[in-house]
């Protein structure tokens, strides 16, 4: 077939779906985004609304009044188009969504959006046909339309659906519960005392984001020794896993009780596809999404694609270079590995991860540990330029600079040097390292042959 007679479908116009768009067009493929609401942005859009949006549907985005950024810009780019230049590294939430949405404008990616449709269903074709059938709605008319594409890419990121825990006693509890998808604005926490549970990057943030306007803030998690040392202002107590839920306090694993009035959980969230057919051959198991290859083509049926399910990563750089990966096979540029060499590659890394410790629910995560391999595999296989190592480097050292100084760490300023070198000092430093330093263009463009 050729190449602009191929037909995409990206589900999803947040940052991974219009860089996947992207790919797909400089590919020469025909793409259509369908995007649930009237914006791109996907989790970078603020709303007011929580619970239901107007058409009745769970509200998407998670943003919340006052975020930062807990990544430098300086790896937050798409390769070609960098984050603008300022002297902060951490940047406010809405730069991020102006960013992601100049990126579409530029590389033409807007006008193939579908703005307002719900994709309801997504299914193979029948036996003896290629593709897959995809359902949508169009939300402000009602109108439901099947058309058919010859691959689909989900892109509907991992922040929307929460995960609350049933905790033992939460029904008959008489303050308020809240889940921090629901979060907008700290008024909340006012005078309260506040009891949060998780140590996630949502879970620290929001701990310090209450302990302003709180009386008290409970840290509640069970996190490695090394985060335990995390500085927190005097009104916040650490408190390990919660036993119980009482009807004015809660109970904790140690025989301790303390009285609350606010239960926040910053609990993470389910990777969630109810749009997917059971035909698809995808489940999702304690957030394992599988069987997938490399975490991105469906084994069972490879012609759909993942993009942004591993976490703890250079998320837009990783997007970036999944998509380059799906598109090398689907541009028929490489022809796609068989079943039987994604399985057997599927299994080896489970089983790698399993031999660690870890649990279902970490399947997909990187970290240090993983995503330098992980970028690699994905260059090597697909035959295309990786991360460069600068990138993963400058993602470690902040992970490590929120552990050692929660509350000051967005104070660092990072420079890149080149592929392998990157500088750092302190905000009111900046001025120095802009003029000893001046921004660097890292080329990840060229491919090798």
């Amino acid at each position: 077939m050729d190449e602009a007679q191929k037909r995409y479908c990206v589900i999803g116009a947040g940052s991974s779906g219009v860089c996947a768009a992207k790919t797909i067009l400089e590919a020469g493929g025909h793409v259509t985004i369908y995007e649930r609401t009237d914006q791109i942005g996907g989790t970078w859009v603020y709303t007011d609304e929580v619970g239901t949006d107007r058409y009745g549907l769970p509200v998407h985005t998670s943003m919340y009044e006052g975020l930062k950024t807990n990544l430098p810009k300086e790896i937050m780019g798409f390769p070609g188009y960098e984050m603008p230049s300022q002297d902060a590294s951490y940047v406010r939430w809405d730069e991020v969504l102006q960013f992601i949405r100049d990126y579409s404008d530029h590389y033409n990616v807007t006008k193939r959006i579908a703005f307002e449709h719900l994709v309801e269903e997504v299914k193979p074709a029948p036996k003896g046909s290629d593709g897959w059938i995809v359902t949508v709605r169009h939300l402000t008319s009602g109108k439901v339309c099947t058309h058919t594409f010859d691959f689909v890419l989900v892109c509907n990121g991992h922040y929307h659906t929460p995960i609350i825990p049933p905790y033992p006693g939460s029904g008959c509890f008489r303050g308020k519960q809240l889940h921090c998808h629901d979060y907008r604005k700290s008024d909340i926490f006012t005078d309260q005392l506040v009891l949060v549970i998780g140590a996630g990057p949502s879970g620290t943030d929001l701990t310090l984001a209450a302990a302003k306007v709180a009386k008290t803030v409970y840290f509640s998690h069970h996190v490695p020794e090394k985060l335990k040392q995390l500085i927190f202002p005097a009104n916040v107590l650490q408190v390990p896993d919660v036993l119980r839920i009482l009807p004015n306090s809660v109970e904790f694993v140690d025989g301790s009780q303390h009285p609350v009035t606010v239960i926040f959980y910053c609990t993470g969230y389910q990777y969630s596809f109810p749009f997917l057919h059971p035909d698809c051959g995808v489940q999702v198991d304690d957030n394992w999404v599988r069987p997938l290859y490399k975490h991105v083509l469906n084994i069972n049926h490879p012609t759909m694609a993942f993009i942004g399910l591993p976490f703890y990563v250079c998320a837009t750089l990783m997007f970036e270079l999944q998509a380059r990966f799906c598109v090398k096979f689907y541009s028929d540029q490489l022809p796609m590995p068989s079943k039987a060499e994604m399985q057997h590659d599927h299994e080896r890394e489970m089983n790698e991860r399993w031999n660690k410790g870890l649990k279902k629910r970490q399947a997909h995560m990187m970290g240090a540990g993983f995503q330098g391999q992980y970028y690699q595999s994905l260059a090597d296989r697909a035959r295309i330029v990786p991360i460069p190592k600068v990138m993963t480097d400058m993602h470690i050292d902040s992970g490590r600079r929120k552990t050692e100084d929660l509350q000051h760490y967005r104070n660092d300023v990072y420079r890149i040097v080149d592929e392998n070198t990157f500088v750092k000092c302190d905000i009111s430093q900046c001025y120095r390292l802009s003029k000893e330093i001046p921004d660097v263009k890292v080329n990840r463009q060229s491919h090798p042959k």
